[in-house]
C-alpha cells in the first residue's frame, strides 16, 4: 500500500528543488491569514546566474548598508557571506499572456504585493547589516541600487534557479509555472549574507491562506 502524505506543500516544494536550492519553495505571506501569497525559495547563484548578477549589479553588493543605522553585520556565528537569490512567483487570477484592462489591473495588484514584500525582506536584511536589493518587475532594474542600469531577466532567472519552462510569443519570452501555466508573476530578491540568515527570514514568514 502507498502511504498517503498529508503535507502537499512539502511535496510541491520538492518538485521545484534544483542543485542551487538552499530552502525549498513554500507559499508565504507577510501577514497571517493573507491570501496574497508568494511562492518563494532560497538559492545559491549558479555560474550562469552569477554572471548575470554581476552584469546587472557590478560590485554594489560589496557596499554594506551599516551606515543607515550604525549596525554592522555579525557573521561570527554564521557561514561566510554569500550571494543568494530569493525568487518569488505569484499565482495570477488571470492568464497574463492575455490583454485587456482587467489584465493590467491584475498585474498592478501583483506588482504591489511583490513591492511590499521586497521592501520588507530587504529592510530586515539591511537592519542586520547585510546588502539586499530586489528587481522591479516592470523595468527589470534594481529598485534600491541607483547606480545600476542593466536589465535583469526574470524568465531566464526562473529557468536557471527553478527549471521552469518558457516559450516565445512574438518578441516576448513567456514563463510557465509547473502548476499555474502562464498565470504566474515572477520577481526576485537578491542578498549578500550568510545563507542561514536568508533561510531563517523566509522560514519566519507565515503561510498564505
Amino acid at each position: 500500500k502507498i502511504q498517503k502524505v498529508k503535507n502537499t506543500k512539502r511535496i510541491m516544494s520538492i518538485s521545484y528543488a534544483t542543485s542551487s536550492t538552499l530552502l525549498p519553495s513554500r507559499i508565504v505571506a507577510l501577514d497571517p491569514g493573507s491570501s496574497d501569497g508568494l511562492e518563494c525559495s532560497v538559492h545559491s547563484l549558479p555560474k550562469p546566474l552569477l554572471k548575470e548578477f554581476r552584469h546587472v549589479f557590478g560590485d554594489e553588493y560589496l557596499i554594506a548598508p551599516s551606515s543607515e543605522n550604525g549596525r554592522e553585520a555579525d557573521v561570527s556565528n554564521n557561514n561566510s557571506l554569500e550571494l543568494v537569490a530569493i525568487p518569488t512567483n505569484q499565482n495570477a487570477r488571470e492568464d497574463l499572456v492575455a490583454i485587456g484592462e482587467h489584465i493590467e489591473k491584475e498585474k498592478d495588484r501583483l506588482l504591489n504585493v511583490f513591492i511590499k514584500f521586497g521592501q520588507i525582506v530587504c529592510e530586515r536584511l539591511k537592519e542586520q547589516g547585510y546588502w539586499a536589493d530586489y528587481i522591479d518587475p516592470c523595468s527589470g532594474l534594481p529598485m534600491i541600487s541607483s547606480n545600476c542600469n542593466k536589465v535583469y531577466s526574470e524568465v531566464d532567472g526562473m529557468e536557471c534557479l527553478l527549471n521552469f519552462k518558457s516559450y516565445n510569443a512574438g518578441f516576448c519570452k513567456i514563463l510557465t509555472h509547473p502548476k499555474w501555466g502562464s498565470a504566474v508573476y515572477p520577481a526576485t530578491i537578491f542578498a549578500y549574507c550568510p545563507p542561514d540568515i536568508a533561510k531563517q527570514l523566509i522560514r519566519s514568514l507565515p503561510d498564505a491562506a
